[in-house]
């Protein structure tokens, strides 16, 4: 897992801070800020705050994902493209409990749990409930693995199959 030095991560909260505030307009990325372009990205698919931000690797691909929380109340996961500064995914967050979710999901929490810990063994410190855009809807599952590194692995919540697998190098924000 890339580790940020002190420095780093101030200055990478203090531009989340400003960013997350401020409206899309208002961002002037420069020709080489990736990041920049992705916040812009990913706040013109859903204005809001932006509350966690990772940066993960996705078949070899960075990839930037932004926890957005809409004034709606809704919470969005965005992924951008680090290189081509193209949002590649929107997924909403939702609760387990959601009636969208409820009504998708024929595969239990606990058997996608399985699936997703017999592909990459270790802990999961954290699940989310999605529903796509495409209709579906997906447990993610954080596992962290006996190397310390953390992988998201997706499983669709009807089919109970692992539609993608992530490896997160760095996360800015709450959890």
């Amino acid at each position: 897992m890339f580790r940020l030095s002190l420095g780093a991560a101030l200055v990478a909260a203090v531009f989340f801070a400003n960013s997350a505030v401020a409206g899309h307009e208002t961002i002037k990325p420069k020709a080489y800020d990736s990041l920049g372009k992705c916040v812009k990205a990913a706040l013109t698919k859903h204005e809001g705050t932006i509350v966690k931000t990772e940066f993960k690797s996705e078949k070899k691909v960075g990839v930037y994902e932004f926890d957005i929380e809409t004034a709606d109340g809704k919470a969005w996961d965005v992924e951008c493209n680090a290189k081509t500064g193209k949002v590649t995914e929107i997924e909403e967050e939702v609760k387990a409990d959601d009636p969208r979710f409820k009504a998708l999901a024929k595969v239990s929490e606990a058997d996608a749990k399985a699936t997703a810990l017999a592909a990459h063994p270790g802990t999961v410190v954290e699940t989310e409930y999605e529903l796509e855009s495409d209709g579906k809807a997906s447990y993610e599952f954080d596992i962290l693995e006996a190397d310390k590194e953390e992988v998201k692995v997706e499983v669709d919540a009807a089919t109970g199959k692992i539609v993608e697998v992530s490896y997160e190098e760095y996360q800015i924000g709450k959890e």
